[in-house]
């Protein structure tokens, strides 16, 4: 049985296989790419402001189900209510122009990821889940500044 202060494999795994869409979806608008199953530009943008919604809901579930976990009542509902903003943020994201949408987008994971750092740092989260996000967050700010940019 592994540590739980070391990084179970399979974490690294699907953070990883997670990053796909994104790379996959700025690349394509970085390289000018139509595909089929997307159609132009403007839906390839849109499909990516879709999946990162849905992965910024992720980490807000994340999130509250370690405020669950709180003994302080007060430090629990700052985190039960911080719990609901990513998925607000990337809501919003929806009814942005394209662009400045990939941008909102980009600027809430950097937040994101420097959050669940501290996470990590005030020992409410393993030491190796602040290494994961911190960088699959950059990974995925990057990816969503291109496609911003492209």
């Amino acid at each position: 049985m592994e540590r739980p202060d070391t990084m179970p494999p399979v974490t690294l795994w699907l953070g990883l296989a997670g990053l796909i869409p994104f790379v996959v979806l700025a690349g394509a608008l970085v390289a000018g790419l139509t595909l089929p199953v997307f159609g132009g530009p403007g839906a390839i943008r849109q499909a990516l402001v879709l999946y990162a919604l849905a992965i910024l809901s992720f980490l807000g579930g994340i999130r509250w189900g370690i405020a669950m976990n709180y003994a302080d009542q007060p430090i629990a509902l700052r985190d039960f209510v911080l719990s609901v903003v990513p998925p607000l943020v990337g809501w919003a994201a929806l009814i942005f122009a394209p662009g400045a949408a990939l941008w909102l987008l980009t600027v809430a994971f950097v937040l994101l990821g420097l959050y669940d750092y501290g996470l990590a740092c005030r020992t409410v989260a393993p030491e190796w889940y602040g290494r994961l996000r911190l960088g699959l967050s950059a990974a995925v700010s990057a990816t969503l500044a291109i496609a911003a940019l492209a």
